[in-house]
């Protein structure tokens, strides 16, 4: 055996490490925190994730030992992993040249997240009502705004009907509260189930009240729940607030894929960048026979995914306790991961959460273009 590498050579080495989001070695991006080296050429090294769910963990596992390993004198190389603490990932940002959400009502909120899909009836509102109840159990401060004026149905899946806001001492709205997670609708100011009758120029001044003078506090997450299609709602939003990232929701259906195309191409068009597609009612899990039976056909969503270059974040079961915990008011991600249907939505929860921390680094300040 040669002699030993120093610490030097190896961090020299690990420049040839690229973090394929951000485009730099993760020596330049201070992602290197230990490096240990014993006598007999074992090299320890520890890597900073920006998310303990980090898609592309295993790329680094990968890259890291053979880097190391390619220098003299070591036998063994162990790559160990840990997350960046809140400071530092502001840091990160500041070297990146990453700005923050604008000042204002919502400068306690580091995400503005849009779930939004092309047509109706894909689940869409389901799945952000889970989507919030599941980071919410992972330890994040979510929020939801049901910006679906036509067909709000949050209020109803949060357990909270038409219950009117309080109004604070600041003459702000409170959002309303269940399973942790704050809300707001304009469902909470009609009549329960009634119709709103409305056109643009209304529209945008109800939602831009729902932004600007809504006491949100801090938050980790906003998520907004979009109408199905790529009208005034739609725009209104993303010209009042810097939005972080949108996921799309489809079902496999060859008819919802069509309209979901729209749906991509308007978020383009925007430049908001997309999170990632989910497929939601993937496939019937047989409480019989524990098979699969594809009732609305099943991949559609991940080969869509794959033709307009966007991640794939998950499939989504139909299980019939994620429509009866929509009904009752207790979204099943809310009763905790283990609960029936509750699994698949976890894992997504985790892909939006790790891709959004990735495009949060790599992705300059929005700037929208209405084309």
């Amino acid at each position: 055996m040669g002699r030993v590498t120093d610490t030097e050579e190896i961090r020299a080495a690990l420049e040839a490490v690229i973090d394929p989001e951000l485009r730099r070695s993760i020596v330049e991006l201070d992602m290197v925190r230990a490096i240990d080296i014993s006598p007999n050429g074992v090299v320890d090294v520890t890597v900073s994730l920006t998310t303990p769910g980090c898609p592309i963990k295993d790329h680094f596992q990968s890259s890291v030992a053979q880097a190391v390993s390619a220098l003299e004198g070591v036998t063994h190389v162990n790559v160990y992993f840990d997350v960046l603490s809140d400071s530092q990932k502001a840091a990160l940002q500041q070297k990146l040249g990453r700005g923050s959400l604008p000042a204002g009502a919502l400068a306690q909120v580091s995400n503005v997240l849009c779930i939004g899909s092309g047509k109706g009836g894909v689940g869409k509102s389901t799945l952000t009502a889970n989507l919030a109840a599941a980071l919410t159990a992972e330890g994040k401060r979510v929020g939801i705004l049901d910006a679906d004026v036509w067909g709000y149905s949050i209020p109803r899946m949060y357990g909270l009907g038409a219950t009117r806001p309080p109004v604070s001492a600041q003459r702000k709205i409170v959002p309303l509260e269940a399973h942790g997670v704050k809300v707001m609708s304009i469902g909470f100011f009609v009549e329960e189930d009634a119709a709103v009758v409305w056109r643009g120029p209304m529209l945008h001044k109800a939602l831009t009240q729902f932004l600007q003078d809504v006491d949100w506090g801090a938050l980790d997450f906003l998520l907004i729940d979009l109408p199905p299609g790529t009208g005034d709602v739609q725009l209104s939003l993303i010209q009042t607030v810097a939005v972080s990232g949108a996921v799309v929701v489809t079902t496999p259906s060859v008819v919802a894929l069509a309209d979901v195309r729209k749906a991509v191409e308007m978020f383009r068009q925007v430049n908001v960048e997309i999170l990632g597609v989910v497929e939601n009612m993937s496939y019937f899990a047989c409480p019989h026979c524990n098979g699969k039976i594809d009732v609305f056909g099943h991949g559609e969503g991940e080969r869509m995914a794959q033709n307009f270059e966007l991640p794939f974040l998950g499939e989504i079961e139909i299980d019939p306790q994620i429509r009866i915990g929509g009904d009752t008011g207790k979204p099943v991600a809310s009763l905790g991961e283990n609960a029936p249907g509750a699994k698949s939505i976890y894992a997504m929860a985790r892909q939006v959460a790790a891709r959004l921390s990735m495009v949060n680094l790599s992705a300059p300040a929005p700037v929208v273009q209405i084309l």
